[in-house]
């Protein structure tokens, strides 16, 4: 059994928690003034739960109109909180009971998936080894079925997929993404790209799967926008690497929507691993 990990005040235990949501009528994952977040309504209802106010760290902190399918989140909890009110007088803690009273209490675009107690010293921001991100578009001016609109956006021209993986792969690796980043005040723009390709599913969407150490404000965005460029035959392949190397950001009118961007995975090392390295062995994309 892993023992729970508890954090410097004693008295609490730590959950890690992994849930999804839609984040269309969200300002962000972060709490904001006057703005509903997805922060502001999960630690809303454990608070609400728990009795206790209550504070959550997230492995990528999404912005307004992104979505996730795997998102990751740890919370201090006071130890002695039950699942289930309806048996007070047993002092025992059940994940799946507490993941079923959360959900009961947020609204259906929000959903716990999973709920365990924290291997001891995890940290769902700091013990992360890459977040994996895919984006979806529809090219060739064709029709948005209306279930698709909140997870896809729409592209006039076709896409070569070919040549964006080839603009793409000269991107992998450790870089400084300055070009791919909008400015935010001592934030790092030094990241290694693990993973930056294109595909195209059964029902003919492009996607664009993603993974990092990191991501700068807007560089997951940024990167689908300059791929899309190549693919239409705006630019050579080579572009994308001249741009990088040029150290001087792309316009804001290559960053694409919000709605068609999902955090999909979080990685993290195995349990009996202290390598806080990182994985670089794929992972299954889902979402």
């Amino acid at each position: 059994m892993i023992e729970p990990a508890l954090n410097p005040e004693s008295g609490f235990r730590r959950l890690r928690i992994d849930l999804a949501y839609d984040g269309t009528n969200y300002a962000g994952w972060g709490i904001q003034p006057d703005q509903r977040t997805i922060q502001g309504v999960v630690e809303e209802a454990i608070s609400r739960f728990v009795r206790h106010p209550i504070k959550s760290v997230v492995a990528g902190r999404t912005d307004a109109g992104v979505h996730a399918t795997g998102q990751v989140i740890h919370v201090d909890i006071p130890a002695n909180t039950v699942a289930s009110r309806y048996h007070p007088d047993q002092e025992i803690f059940e994940p799946e009971n507490f993941k079923f009273r959360i959900n009961q209490m947020l609204d259906s675009d929000i959903r716990l998936l999973r709920v365990s107690d924290a291997p001891i010293n995890f940290d769902a921001r700091y013990s992360a080894t890459a977040r994996r991100y895919r984006y979806k578009l529809l090219d060739g001016n064709r029709d948005l079925m209306p279930q698709d609109r909140l997870s896809a956006v729409t592209w006039f021209r076709e896409l070569d997929i070919e040549l964006m993986n080839q603009a793409s792969e000269q991107l992998l690796g450790k870089h400084d993404f300055l070009t791919f980043c909008r400015y935010r005040e001592g934030a790092t723009t030094l990241r290694t790209l693990y993973d930056f390709r294109w595909s195209r599913d059964a029902a003919g969407f492009v996607i664009c799967d993603v993974a990092a150490d990191g991501f700068g404000w807007n560089m997951v965005r940024n990167l689908v926008g300059a791929g899309v460029c190549v693919g239409e035959g705006r630019f050579d392949p080579s572009w994308m690497r001249q741009i990088l190397e040029g150290a001087a950001r792309v316009s804001d009118s290559y960053v694409f929507p919000a709605a068609g961007l999902t955090l999909i995975a979080v990685d993290y090392p195995e349990p009996e691993s202290s390598d806080l390295g990182p994985i670089l062995t794929p992972t299954p994309f889902g979402g």
